[in-house]
């Protein structure tokens, strides 16, 4: 199949529209960044899917559980080495990235006689200030990218750059209660939508969409805190924040759960 180009370009084809249908039913997750640190949040159904990889930098997923581990492992494994070889300084994000997740996950989607990676990744690494906070997101083929304020992992492209115009409606965030109010409220819009826009939208459609359309897709409020509410109601809001002002050389918190009620507004709480 190697040998003719047009076969394994169908290949690769078929292969894209498998993954972005197995996408549709997964948790969006939010990074933002802010005063204090990052912020990372979805919702899970008993697995975890937000892991600190070293001091200062986390990993959130979406996809098959047991692919993230796999990734995850081999991000830890780098870090620690890279670490121990050169110095904790040389440990980032982007080497992470690029030396790291890139290339394995870009080999096993295009390996079209192997299983591919059924998972998308974003690192979270805060900086000693906000504007050296680095957020970079890798899609199931190997592409990624890096933002300093706002990453987001969805079932489609065209979701993100809805959710990128309405972050700079939000930005930027003064307080840890701010931060999860808006992260959540981003969370429950990308959620809404995964449902109602086809997961086969192409990078290249995503890119050409204008700000007005993508904006005129956003739901009411209602619509987003309903979305919320009922989430809530079912599975467990996972929380993490990687905190600058923390003092100590491990930045990694988990927001316990009596925490992260003091912060959701009364609107978004489910009924009792």
């Amino acid at each position: 199949m190697y040998e003719e180009p047009y076969r394994w370009i169908e290949a690769v084809a078929n292969r894209r529209n498998y993954l972005d249908d197995q996408f549709t039913q997964g948790n969006p997750l939010v990074g933002v960044s802010f005063a204090q640190g990052i912020l990372l949040l979805t919702f899970n159904r008993g697995t975890e899917k937000i892991y600190e990889i070293y001091d200062r930098i986390a990993l959130g997923g979406m996809g098959h559980p047991a692919d993230l581990e796999k990734l995850r492992y081999t991000l830890l494994d780098m870090a620690h080495v890279e670490g121990f070889q050169r110095s904790p300084a040389d440990v980032t994000a982007s080497r992470l990235m690029k030396n790291g997740l890139a290339p394995v996950i870009k080999q096993a989607f295009e390996e079209i006689f192997k299983a591919p990676y059924i998972a998308k990744i974003l690192l979270a690494e805060v900086g000693a200030t906000q504007d050296r906070d680095r957020l970079l997101s890798i899609n199931y083929d190997g592409m990624f990218e890096e933002q300093r304020e706002f990453g987001l992992l969805a079932a489609s492209p065209s979701i993100r750059g809805c959710l990128t115009q309405e972050w700079k409606n939000h930005s930027p965030l003064s307080s840890l209660p701010s931060a999860v109010e808006v992260s959540l409220r981003l969370w429950g819009i990308a959620s809404h939508l995964q449902t109602s826009t086809p997961s086969s939208d192409s990078e290249e459609g995503a890119s050409t969409s204008s700000a007005a359309t993508s904006m005129s897709t956003i739901p009411d409020d209602e619509a987003i805190a309903s979305r919320i509410r009922e989430t809530l109601s079912k599975e467990a809001l996972e929380c993490v924040l990687l905190d600058r002002e923390s003092g100590k050389m491990e930045t990694y918190r988990v927001l316990s759960q009596s925490e992260l009620q003091s912060f959701i507004p009364p609107v978004f709480q489910p009924a009792t």
